[in-house]
């Protein structure tokens, strides 16, 4: 019955092409999605697959009974966009100003949809159950993925999987581990009170911008200096505003930034150096400070069985010539909820588009839309491997 299911996917192609450059056209940032949700919802109601929606907020979770007794085994796929200009020249660049699909997320949607139609055509062969899990908001944390499962979405499921299409890696490649396979991510803010005044009486004044600068070249030796180099960290500030005039010392800045992780402790030691640095430099600086440190979401950590699972049913796959067990990513997946719930794996399935070969989050993302039926067929795959142990 795999083979067959196989060859359905393939032959659901064109229609899972049309479906992500649809999604493409018309995306959605996180917690907005109500027209991609109901795009979904509409899906399911046309295939006859029971589904709830709102489920922690746009969620979508379909659910398809096999005709045999078996196991209860959960898929998921995101659908927000991200707020960035599409600069593509495509047919299906994103008519939203502002806003697109530049992390597969309507990949990851159009695979798991027609997944789930093909699988209808299998029911009553189908062992188990299929729980299909279509969440909102993954790209900004508190993200989705936690008011689903408080919501129910993994209730009497006994496994967990999913995938991201990955563009920084060759089409046919697969890529995952046992153990963690990325990073915990984590978001802070730092506001600086000092005391402005005129450009050319900088002694008068508390310096904000000069305060920023030297918190910034001192919040980078943490992961340099004050972290065990055999641990993994990173320390990064994306935004520093202060001043709007050329000749006017300016009394506030703020400074926000990312902290990524492998280890909780590590975690926990950032974030203490980070509140004893602030201290220092504004007490030296006698100016005040506020320190808002955002936790967000942990490590995606793979369970051993369940990773080894998809190491195994994709080398059968003949679209995969590589398989790799790979060092963990320092990108956040809020993903890491499902598998601190239930026993599951996340995979990479590369997807890099060789004209195009622009990373997640770039202006002019894309993806190989040849990489979807891989990702199906390694999602259902893995799901039958499972089914079948005891």
């Amino acid at each position: 019955m795999l083979q067959a299911i196989h060859q359905a996917i393939d032959t659901s192609f064109p229609e899972m092409v049309e479906i992500r450059r649809y999604l493409h056209q018309y995306p959605e940032l996180s917690f907005q999605e109500y027209k991609t949700a109901r795009y979904i919802a509409d899906f399911y109601e046309k295939l006859g697959i029971p589904y709830q929606k709102n489920i922690g907020g746009n969620g979508i979770v379909a659910t398809l009974k096999g005709g045999k007794a078996g196991k209860t085994i959960a898929l998921r796929a995101d659908f927000d966009a991200l707020p960035i200009q599409d600069e593509k020249d495509v047919p299906y660049k994103s008519k939203v100003d502002g806003v697109m699909h530049a992390c597969g997320h309507d990949g990851h949607t159009a695979t798991l949809l027609t997944l789930a139609k093909v699988m209808k055509e299998f029911q009553e062969e189908l062992s188990g159950t299929l729980v299909f899990i279509h969440q909102h908001a993954e790209e900004y944390a508190p993200g989705g993925a936690k008011p689903m499962i408080e919501a129910g979405a993994l209730d009497q499921v006994d496994a967990v999987f999913g995938t991201h299409l990955w563009a920084t890696t060759p089409f046919g490649t697969i890529q995952t581990t046992k153990s963690v396979l990325m990073a915990g991510s984590d978001r802070f803010e730092i506001n600086l009170q000092g005391q402005g005044g005129h450009g050319a009486y900088p002694h008068e004044t508390k310096d904000s911008i000069v305060i920023g600068a030297q918190l910034i070249t001192q919040l980078q030796q943490i992961v340099s200096r004050r972290i065990d180099p055999l641990e993994t960290a990173v320390l990064s500030i994306g935004i520093f505003e202060a001043g709007n005039a050329f000749n006017v010392i300016a009394d506030k800045a703020k400074l926000i930034g990312t902290v990524r992780y492998l280890n909780r402790d590590i975690q926990e030691q950032v974030i203490q150096e980070m509140e004893k640095i602030i201290k220092g430099v504004t007490i030296a600086n006698n100016c005040t400070y506020t320190f808002k440190y955002e936790k967000g979401y942990p490590p995606v950590i793979n369970h051993p069985n369940e990773a080894q699972l998809i190491l195994d049913v994709t080398k059968e796959l003949p679209e995969v010539n590589t398989i790799e067990e790979v060092v963990p990513v320092m990108g956040g997946e809020d993903f890491s909820y499902y598998l601190l719930e239930k026993p599951g794996a996340f995979f990479f399935t590369g997807a890099r588009k060789e004209e195009n070969p622009y990373p997640h989050h770039h202006p002019r993302f894309d993806f190989d839309e040849r990489a979807m039926p891989v990702a199906a067929k390694a999602m259902i795959s893995t799901c039958f491997a499972f089914q079948q142990q005891s």
